[in-house]
């Protein structure tokens, strides 16, 4: 059985934060500007019908829906993988030997409950987190917006937001607010007991910023700074900040510093970054930037500005902001995305009873995805038995009516709409027993 036809099949290949270091999957990161076009290449190769591609800090996927035969006829019993592994190879310029170890794959069944996973934040570094799911679903939109999902993935894909809703709406898998960001805070929180008096700066403006400036005023911190290359977003998130803690905005659009009750915004201007960022104790940094923002040389002179005073990084960018080897100069204390996994298995225990309702689900939902599409298979099967019995019915009428033509005075109109009904009639109850075997199995 597979997912469209008998001529195609489902395929995901892809590597996650459990099968691939930070360093392999910064190389396959692929930013939004550039997803697009990624798609539209990813679907042009040959063999692939429809395509899609989800790229995440944790992950990069790609979901297609691949041709069964090779251009010579004969079917290829990895259902043309190597036509996506070509397209991997030859993006990102990475070596098979590089790849391979790496890699999962799956395929129809185990990639649709694959798929309903990820989109359930089954499959997350922090389980239950809540913006995988937008990520899909942008993922899905920049496929349709360039014709790569269409027939067979829309629905696919449209199923995968239902489940997630309903793994959100029965379980409290989401019950409390976990992300990457505030697990960055927790963090940031165990590393100095308080975050009350420290400074923080926020480096980069989306939707990680966002969430971990509201974990960050909720530990208690007290001083915030916003830097970003588009100034007037990080006003938009100093602006939220103050909401945040004063429950009111006090916002003017020539002010810098923006004050809440019990915490200060302040806007950065990118270009002032390496002059003013000594002053935190902290950076979190999650750009898109496409090379890092940070090197030993920045430690050296924030430290001979801090006069040594404990300077922590926590890098939660793919690909990374902030150059590992920060972490050679003294006082200076970097932590990527992979490090924060260790502090997400706490999470992990507290979730487990709630994980495994959720898996209950997805099961569920994988059934009933795949009955639904045992049961198109035999719509065509359904309407071919009609079209033949109807097709030789209507040869057995000519054939008959032209005899008595020719023996006898021609059949009334009664007494052709009477050999027309017997004849329907006969062919409806011969046909009973099959098309009904038919829509059992379908039900």
């Amino acid at each position: 059985m597979t997912t469209a036809s008998h001529n195609s099949a489902l395929v995901l290949v892809g590597v996650n934060h459990t099968t691939a270091p930070i360093e392999l999957r910064e190389r396959l990161a692929i930013p939004a500007a550039r997803l697009a076009d990624a798609t539209r290449t990813l679907v042009h190769q040959p063999g692939i019908r429809e395509g899609l591609i989800l790229s995440t800090c944790n992950r990069v996927e790609f979901v297609t829906l691949q041709d069964l035969t090779v251009p010579n006829g004969d079917a290829a019993e990895d259902g043309a993988t190597p036509d996506l592994l070509r397209f991997l190879h030859e993006y990102f310029t990475l070596s098979a030997a590089m790849l391979a170890p790496h890699l999962y794959e799956f395929r129809e069944r185990e990639a649709v409950r694959h798929l309903f996973r990820v989109a359930s934040s089954l499959d997350s570094m922090v389980v239950g987190e809540p913006q995988i799911l937008g990520q899909v679903k942008q993922a899905w939109t920049v496929g349709r917006q360039v014709g790569a999902v269409s027939t067979t993935l829309d629905p696919l894909l449209q199923r995968a937001f239902s489940v997630a809703k309903r793994v959100r709406t029965e379980t409290h898998i989401g019950s409390s607010s976990v992300s990457i960001a505030s697990v960055a805070v927790d963090l940031a929180r165990k590393i100095f007991g308080s975050l009350q008096g420290k400074t923080v700066l926020l480096v980069g403006a989306g939707k990680m910023s966002e969430l971990a400036a509201r974990h960050l005023i909720q530990h208690g911190a007290t001083s915030i700074l916003v830097a970003n290359r588009t100034e007037s977003r990080a006003r938009q998130i100093a602006a939220h900040i103050a909401a945040q803690s004063a429950g009111e905005t006090e916002f003017e659009s020539g002010s810098e510093s923006i004050a809440g009750a019990g915490c200060t915004a302040e806007v950065i201007p990118f270009d002032a970054l390496y002059t003013e960022a000594a002053r935190a104790d902290i950076v979190i940094a999650s750009t898109g930037a496409p090379h890092q923002l940070f090197g030993r040389a920045h430690a050296r002179r924030f430290m001979k500005r801090r006069r040594n005073r404990p300077m922590f990084f926590i890098d939660i960018a793919v690909p990374r902001d902030v150059d590992p080897r920060m972490n050679e100069v003294e006082g200076c204390f970097v932590y990527d995305i992979d490090d924060l996994s260790q502090v997400a298995q706490a999470h992990h225990a507290d979730r487990h009873r709630e994980a495994a309702a959720a898996e209950t689900i997805v099961t569920t939902e994988v059934d009933k995805y795949q009955a639904r599409l045992e049961s198109l298979d035999q719509v065509p099967a359904i309407l071919a038995l009609q079209a033949n019995a109807e097709a030789l019915r209507q040869s057995e009428m000519a054939r008959a009516t032209a005899k008595l033509a020719a023996t006898a005075a021609p059949l009334t109109p009664a007494q052709q709409a009477a050999v027309e009904a017997l004849t329907r009639s006969l062919t409806a109850k011969l046909l009973h027993p099959q098309l009904k075997a038919l829509r059992n199995k379908s039900e």
